[in-house]
């Protein structure tokens, strides 16, 4: 059995959570509302205040989708209810970040200013020019809109310079001495 899919999903108070009888799983809470499907084999059920994720039979693509239904599950719970949040960091001389309208512009060290579309159901704000803060319900398109934007830049071994998530810890490399 899995450990993480045999757990119960708490449902806090303001959230509401629908099951229909295709698979829908449909939650809303103060921020919004999310919609997922569960995979073929797995079923859900509600018992008061929790929610119970269960599977069919006992085949290893069943038991795969287990815990990853569970998972995805109580993150639409945690998204609709508190929101998930990543910051990013900008690092380097000169480099600089901006929210223009549904883009977010980025100078960092290229001949022209990279332009960002933010997507419709994500909240980015930027403080001091350098300091990235991405919010949204779905945390899958949180971790991916962060991921694309460090991509640009990833923080290189030498300098340090790039965009980091905050708190990432870079290695720094030697560079060539002489002799």
């Amino acid at each position: 059995m899995s450990r993480i899919g045999k757990t119960p999903i708490t449902i806090p108070t303001g959230v509401k959570i629908a099951l229909d009888q295709s698979g829908l799983v449909t939650v809303e809470g103060a921020k919004g509302k999310l919609t997922w499907e569960l995979p073929k084999g797995i079923t859900a059920s509600i018992e008061g205040t929790t929610l119970n994720v269960a599977r069919a039979n006992e085949e290893r693509s069943v038991r795969a989708l287990h815990g990853l239904s569970r998972a995805l599950i109580n993150n639409m719970v945690t998204g609709v209810s508190q929101g998930f949040r990543r910051d990013l960091e900008i690092q380097g001389v000169g480099f600089r970040a901006a929210v223009k309208g549904d883009k977010l512009d980025l100078s960092i060290g290229y001949s022209h200013p990279i332009l960002f579309p933010i997507p419709n159901e994500i909240k980015v704000a930027v403080t001091d020019n350098t300091k990235i803060s991405i919010e949204g319900i779905d945390k899958h398109l949180v971790g991916q809109v962060a991921a694309d934007i460090r991509a640009y830049y990833p923080p290189e071994p030498y300098k340090g310079k790039g965009i980091r998530y905050a708190g990432e810890n870079v290695r720094r490399k030697e560079g060539k001495t002489v002799q």
